[in-house]
């Protein structure tokens, strides 16, 4: 009997190495295709990793659940509410956000909160996925300048993030001069909406973190740090100063 328990146990450490080699090939993996194609001008996007790809702030199951089911209601909630409006349909996310006075007051709420969304998490999905760590180059920079360096910067979008009553968003915008600044929104409202453009983004709304975190937002504010592509963010800082970032 000791034998055949020392021998389960020898197998089960020899599979150890293992495991965790499928673990990490398959954290890389993309995320499986949305269920149901688009049935209007906006579809989700393709996740650039797996779910369990921000494991270090944000676990895969909330990470599924975020983006096949709230995002993915947002973006089916927004082509239901466009049905029909062709001009509004034909406008890129980005403009559209910036023309909702030219919506039906019947449906401007519903075009407000599902357009913010969409913008909101495509963004929010593309700067993760790396692992932490800092800035460099111009956009290194422009946080010293504009945001008191790095320790300064992290210390106030914190504050930002824990300040948001209920649910929104803690933003850092760039202007086209390169100019940073952080800002918070309520609900799904963007930063768009304003003729802004958007740097980086927290969603601090519940669903975003409760599986793990509960009612703990400081501590999942605080582990996302962890999970930031900053090469990605520099991508789109340097997008923003070329004129050409849109959500």
């Amino acid at each position: 009997m000791h034998i055949l328990h020392r021998r389960a146990l020898m197998l089960g450490l020899a599979a150890l190495p293992a495991a965790a080699a499928f673990r990490s090939a398959t954290a890389q993996q993309p995320a499986p295709a949305p269920q149901a194609p688009a049935t209007g001008p906006h579809s989700l996007p393709q996740l650039p990793y797996g779910f369990d790809a921000n494991e270090a702030a944000i676990d895969a199951r909330t990470m599924e659940l975020h983006w096949r089911f709230h995002h993915g209601a947002q973006v089916q909630n927004l082509n239901n509410a466009l049905r029909g409006q062709d001009e509004l349909a034909r406008l890129p996310l980005d403009e559209l956000l910036g023309a909702l006075s030219r919506a039906p007051d019947n449906l401007r709420s519903a075009i407000r909160n599902n357009a913010g969304g969409h913008a909101n998490h495509t963004m929010f999905w593309e700067i993760m996925g790396g692992r932490g760590g800092e800035p460099t180059g111009p956009l290194l920079e422009a946080i010293n300048r504009d945001l008191g360096g790095l320790g300064d910067f992290r210390n106030r979008f914190n504050q930002a993030s824990m300040g948001v009553f209920g649910s929104g968003w803690a933003f850092v915008t760039v202007t086209r001069e390169g100019t940073l600044a952080i800002t918070t929104r309520p609900n799904q409202d963007s930063p768009l909406m304003d003729g802004q453009r958007v740097l980086l983004g927290n969603d601090v709304w519940e669903h975003a973190y409760y599986l793990r975190y509960q009612n703990r937002r400081a501590e999942y504010v605080g582990n996302w740090w962890n999970v930031l592509d900053w090469q990605k963010i520099a991508a789109r800082y340097e997008a923003a100063r070329a004129g050409t970032l849109r959500v």
